[in-house]
């Protein structure tokens, strides 16, 4: 007998049934102003998070549908819900840390690289080749970018922030508009209000 789950699509709560032994990532299109998102959650934290314009989007659904037994599923969930408020935010000014769960999905490597993007603060940025260092991979820069490219949690997991030793822009999933729309929104953002201590 196929377990039962459920969904949030326009406003309706569906009921669906899960296949034998397969999981439901369930996917929302966002869309922002520098480009439209699919984002993806599998139970309670958010999976996926990656650009519709990417020319290999289908290398990260097949990636995600494989490791996580899984097949997607248009609708809303918590976790969709919650990311979406915290992306208003974030492209209105408003915040610079996110909180949502996040499920990266990928190789032992990759894990640790894209762990590694979320201690990138915001409004800086680091190079390829510091980003190796950071992990103790000094040699493996290449591999570093890769993997970088390869990260499809982007803005929660700040690939933006990764740019070339001579400071060039480099690639980015979402095209180099997106980029330059991330790292400008980033760099304008007012200061934060200095709190004193008392």
């Amino acid at each position: 007998m196929p377990e039962e789950g459920c969904i949030h699509q326009n406003g309706t709560l569906i009921l669906y049934a899960k296949m034998a032994g397969k999981n439901t990532i369930i996917s929302y299109r966002y869309e922002s102003p520098c480009g439209v998102l699919t984002l993806g959650s599998l139970g309670d934290r958010l999976c996926l998070c990656d650009w519709q314009v990417e020319k290999h989007r289908d290398h990260v659904d097949r990636r995600l549908q494989r490791i996580l037994n899984a097949e997607f599923v248009e609708g809303t969930s918590d976790v969709i819900e919650k990311a979406v408020r915290e992306l208003d935010e974030y492209f209105d000014g408003k915040r610079r840390e996110f909180d949502v769960p996040l499920m990266f999905v990928g190789t032992e490597f990759q894990k640790r690289v894209w762990e590694e993007l979320l201690t990138i603060p915001f409004g800086t940025t680091i190079s390829y080749g510091e980003m190796a260092r950071r992990i103790g991979m000094p040699t493996s820069v290449r591999a570093v970018a890769n993997a970088n490219g390869a990260n499809s949690i982007s803005i929660f997991a700040p690939c933006h922030r990764v740019i070339g030793s001579d400071n060039s822009l480099t690639g980015y999933r979402g095209g180099l508009g997106a980029k330059i729309h991330l790292l400008t929104l980033e760099s304008s953002a007012p200061p934060l209000p200095i709190k004193f201590k008392k």
